[in-house]
């Protein structure tokens, strides 16, 4: 398989097919548990391994798995099916990988945890590895998992797994840091079983000296270093750095995105208001209830509608009219008895269906989930310019000429660190799902590289 990775990475991690030798002298054996389309397979292939069986449930996955990885080399390799069904494997194994599903502690489910059926999956997880004790073991999760509200499940998962006879090491790692420009974080826990001598000695991997970039992965955007300039926190925040700014942020430079939502607000935020004809006046309006409507004098809510008699000490000579005109243009709305609040009112949702536009020099894209993206990514760079002007030519020169393009799957494989020669669904929103579901191949290869060495 050809890899996707810049030549510098190559002698990092190049995926290819295993000769046919591997199947016959293998350095290692694996079982495959959740493993949906095969992100754990193909990174333990490439160290040397053979895999035994694999356990999923999703036909589509199946397919894709098989058309992939089943020939006629291994046309006996079974699935070992559903993980609640599972036993005592017809055979000895070496190591134990797999992605639990992660929706009962993900903030895109229901958060329901060790309560979701999902969740107690974990059980049967502990129940394999109980019964065939194997080498080692690599499972993966959200991040989550490790958060305060589901530390006693964590906690109690990892105990569990430790009480089996293993020394159990965990780590949130994200996948930019291995060679993929994706915001992704997720848990790791890896077990080494405590009989065999340095048991003791697995560490996680140090992150990788490379700095991934959106262009080098997405295909029909401009392939582009930027100029940028630095600024002071007083000209891109007033003065006031917001605490929310994450790891891929600078605080002194122009960021490499910009996210469309009219309830929150920055020098790359677009709002409705910027993308429709309006008024100083209607702007002013939509400024005022941006300021306010989080304020706790006014609800309990994180944003809270606002009604007109609160409206009205906030804004001079404000009328019903004019708040009418912003309704007919879909930027405002009102809720019986409670007031005025934005048309737009949730992050996730974006404006017109776009929730972030990530400019081709950006470090990363956002988490790829299975529900999908409303993100997307230009296809010209930009360079940096004074803040208003570069969100106004941001606007004009991108935005209103479409110059962006939605992530395909083929890009969502890339952006996971798949191999160009993978087969993928013929549905791309069935191939979005998959990949999103899968992990981070390059994260993987090294973590299994690190544990391989412990236990051979």
């Amino acid at each position: 398989m050809k890899s996707v990775l810049s030549s510098n990475q190559l002698e990092l991690f190049n995926p290819s097919k295993p000769s046919n030798l591997l199947w016959f002298n293998p350095k290692f054996t694996f079982v495959d548990l959740f493993s949906g389309i095969g992100g754990f397979r193909i990174a333990l292939e490439e160290l040397g391994g053979k895999c035994l069986g694999y356990s999923e449930i999703d036909k589509e996955a199946i397919k894709i798995y098989k058309k992939n990885f089943i020939s006629y080399l291994n046309s006996e390799e079974v699935n070992l099916g559903d993980i609640v069904k599972l036993g005592k494997f017809p055979f000895s194994v070496d190591i134990v990988v797999g992605g639990v599903p992660c929706q009962p502690w993900s903030i895109a489910g229901k958060i329901k945890g060790l309560d979701d059926p999902r969740g107690k999956l974990w059980f049967d997880v502990i129940r394999v590895v109980a019964q065939n004790q194997p080498k080692g073991f690599i499972f993966e999760n959200v991040k989550g998992l490790t958060e305060p509200r589901h530390r006693q499940s964590f906690e109690l998962i990892i105990s569990k797994l430790k009480s089996l006879g293993y020394n159990v090491k965990a780590s949130v790692i994200n996948s930019y840091d291995f060679g993929v420009p994706q915001d992704r974080e997720r848990v790791f826990i890896v077990g080494v079983r405590d009989d065999l001598d340095n048991s003791e000695s697995f560490q996680f991997p140090e992150p990788l000296h490379v700095k991934p970039k959106l262009y080098e992965f997405i295909e029909g955007i401009e392939a582009s270093e930027v100029r940028k300039k630095k600024f002071s926190p007083d000209i891109l925040f007033a003065g006031k750095i917001p605490a929310s700014r994450g790891r891929f942020q600078k605080n002194d430079e122009l960021n490499d995105f910009f996210i469309f939502t009219d309830i929150r607000d920055g020098h790359t935020t677009i709002h409705s208001w910027d993308l429709v004809r309006t008024t100083q006046r209607e702007k002013l309006i939509c400024k005022t209830i941006l300021k306010n409507r989080r304020k706790k004098k006014y609800g309990l809510k994180d944003g809270n509608p606002l009604k007109f008699e609160f409206l009205d000490q906030l804004i001079p000579n404000l009328t019903a009219a004019e708040l009418d005109k912003l309704i007919a243009k879909k930027i405002l709305r009102y809720i019986e008895h409670k007031g005025y609040e934005f048309f737009n009112s949730k992050i996730s949702s974006g404006i017109n269906g776009i929730s972030k536009i990530f400019l081709p020099n950006s470090d990363v894209i956002g988490t790829l989930t299975a529900t999908g993206t409303r993100d997307f990514v230009a296809t010209v760079s930009l360079d940096s310019q004074e803040p208003q002007e570069y969100k106004n030519t941001f606007i004009r020169e991108i935005y209103r000429k479409g110059k962006y393009k939605p992530l395909s799957a083929k890009d969502y494989a890339r952006l996971q660190g798949f191999p160009d020669l993978f087969t993928i669904a013929d549905k791309e929103n069935t191939a979005k799902k998959q990949f999103g579901n899968a992990v981070s191949v390059p994260v993987v290869y090294h973590i299994a590289k690190a544990l391989v060495k412990v236990i051979l």
